[in-house]
């Protein structure tokens, strides 16, 4: 059963929306849009009837917010008002609403609407999903050549998308960077992830599968793999117009190898300059380095690798990220031998 919001800051209208929905719909009602984001941590629902004239937020602000968030861009909205005209239509409109029922509403009209838009966004959604398993798919083959052609670090690209996702979620539930993430799709996020590496395309062969320690200007060659990667990630943005996923891409494939004290590549940013995608992955690409086994070093123990990484906490990565890790570090290694 579909789940359909009210906002309304009158009593009668939201118990008029909730006799009339009642038996076709799982029906929440709310007297603000503050309530209604509250309950949105939680609770993403199929479609939202808002009304316009609140105190506080009103619908125009509400909407707005709920299309600047990525979990909630794509619920349809339907605006409830008393009253009606062409620029409060058009204005609805722009930005974003699906329709307008005007106040008293009447029960067969507002189910007949709403039933009407489910079905048009049901039809949109399985279309979205097949385009993103085919564009997930085709990105993924790309991540496994790239891989393919460095021998040295076999699994590397999904045991970090392991590591990554461990590390998301529980950043969440600890509230920890909550806010700049509330507007992710985690499991997007973690898709995207896979193409962190993806410059490694525009490195030699000889370079990248080189049995020994690099030199100095070899290592530097393979400095160059971060911003091929941001090359490649902004040809496919400018060619496909996607978003999401691959500004996540570049965000992971760009600013990987910054560290928070500023000693990293290619920028040298300090701690909050680097987005938040690089300093997630950079413990979860340092701890999967530390337990592998390289040609030039055997693998560390998982024990020797939480200790490095809490000893670089404030140096090479987020403090704040690094307690998150520590919390959940015995996950990474159940993972890490599990892909051995």
């Amino acid at each position: 059963m579909k789940t359909v919001f009210v906002v309304d800051d009158q009593d009668l209208n939201l118990i008029k929306a909730r006799q009339a929905l009642d038996g076709h719909y799982r029906v929440r009602t709310m007297d603000s849009a503050e309530k209604m984001f509250a309950v949105m941590k939680k609770i993403i629902p199929d479609l939202v009837l808002l009304d316009i004239e609140m105190p506080g937020m009103d619908g125009f602000a509400a909407i707005n917010r709920l299309k600047e968030r990525e979990q909630t861009a794509d619920v349809p909205v339907m605006f409830l008002t008393a009253s009606m005209d062409d620029e409060t239509e058009a204005k609805g409109l722009e930005m974003g609403a699906v329709d307008f029922i005007t106040k008293p509403f009447s029960t067969p009209v507002l189910l007949n609407r709403i039933a009407h838009h489910l079905h048009i966004e049901e039809l949109l959604k399985k279309r979205t999903e097949r385009l993103e398993r085919i564009q997930n798919s085709i990105l993924a083959v790309v991540a496994d050549m790239v891989e393919s052609r460095d021998k040295v670090t076999g699994g590397h690209i999904e045991k970090t998308s392991i590591f990554i996702r461990l590390l998301m979620e529980a950043m969440l539930s600890k509230g920890v960077y909550a806010d700049e993430m509330s507007g992710w799709d985690i499991d997007t996020a973690v898709s995207s992830a896979r193409l962190h590496d993806v410059g490694k395309i525009a490195i030699s062969d000889v370079i990248l599968n080189k049995p020994d320690k690099l030199t100095p200007e070899e290592f530097d060659e393979i400095k160059k793999h971060v911003p091929e990667g941001e090359k490649i990630t902004d040809r496919i943005i400018s060619k496909t117009g996607e978003e999401a996923f691959m500004i996540h891409a570049k965000m992971f494939a760009g600013y990987h190898h910054e560290r928070w004290d500023g000693g990293g590549y290619p920028r040298g940013l300090k701690g909050a300059e680097i987005p938040l995608q690089g300093r997630i992955m950079a413990i979860a690409d340092v701890y999967d380095a530390l337990v592998s086994e390289r040609p030039y070093k055997k693998p560390y123990s998982h024990c020797m690798a939480v200790e490095i990484i809490k000893k670089d906490s404030g140096k090479h990565f987020d403090p704040e990220i690094v307690e998150v890790f520590l919390g959940i570090a015995d996950d990474f290694w159940l993972e890490s031998v599990r892909g051995i």
